[in-house]
C-alpha cells in the first residue's frame, strides 16, 4: 500500500512548487533586463544539497549553508525548471556556481522588503512530513506546537507592509 492518501491533494507541494517558481521568473526577468533600479537577491542554499555544484573551498569554507548575492558583478546567469546557475567572482577568481532550486533555503530582495523562506526538500521536491503524522520531529522542530496538522512552507508575514 502507498504511504500517501491518493485521495489527499498535496497542498503543501503545490505552494512550494509555486513560490520555487516566484525565484526562477525572477531570475528569468533579471536575464533579460538585468536588475531595475536597487533591486539586489540573497541567496541561501544548501551547499550539501544533491545537484549542487561549487568549487571544494567553497563548500569547505561554507559547510552546510551559503548566502550569495546577486547585485554588481554577476556573469551568465541561468535558470531552468530545475536549477539555476551564476558566475561570481571569489577573491577575484571567477567561478561557477549550479544551484538546484531545491537546494534554495532563503530567496530575498532587500530592497522592497521581499523574502521567501523554504523548508528544505530532497531531489524529489517532496516536503519531509506527511500532514496526517504532523512534524517528522527533525532538529527544526524544536519549536513546533502539538498542533501536528499543518506544515510551515513559507513565513511572508514579517515581510508584508502593516
Amino acid at each position: 500500500m502507498i504511504e500517501d492518501d491518493d485521495n489527499s491533494l498535496r497542498y503543501d507541494k503545490m505552494v512550494e512548487n509555486a513560490l520555487r517558481g516566484v525565484v526562477k521568473q525572477a531570475v528569468e526577468e533579471v536575464m533579460k533586463d538585468g536588475l531595475p533600479g536597487d533591486h539586489h537577491f540573497y541567496i541561501t542554499f544548501l551547499t550539501d544539497h544533491a545537484g549542487v555544484n561549487i568549487p571544494d573551498y567553497l563548500r569547505d569554507r561554507y559547510p552546510g549553508e551559503m548566502t550569495i548575492v546577486l547585485q554588481f558583478q554577476f556573469y551568465d546567469l541561468d535558470v531552468d525548471d530545475e536549477k539555476m546557475q551564476v558566475t561570481l567572482s571569489f577573491n577575484n577568481v571567477p567561478e561557477k556556481l549550479v544551484i538546484p532550486l531545491a537546494a534554495i533555503t532563503i530567496f530575498a530582495d532587500p530592497s522592497v522588503n521581499f523574502a521567501l523562506q523554504f523548508q528544505p526538500l530532497g531531489d524529489d521536491v517532496e516536503p519531509d512530513f506527511d500532514p496526517d503524522d504532523g512534524p517528522s520531529g527533525s532538529d527544526d522542530d524544536d519549536d513546533k506546537s502539538d498542533d501536528s496538522k499543518k506544515g510551515e512552507v513559507v513565513s511572508l508575514d514579517n515581510f508584508r507592509k502593516k
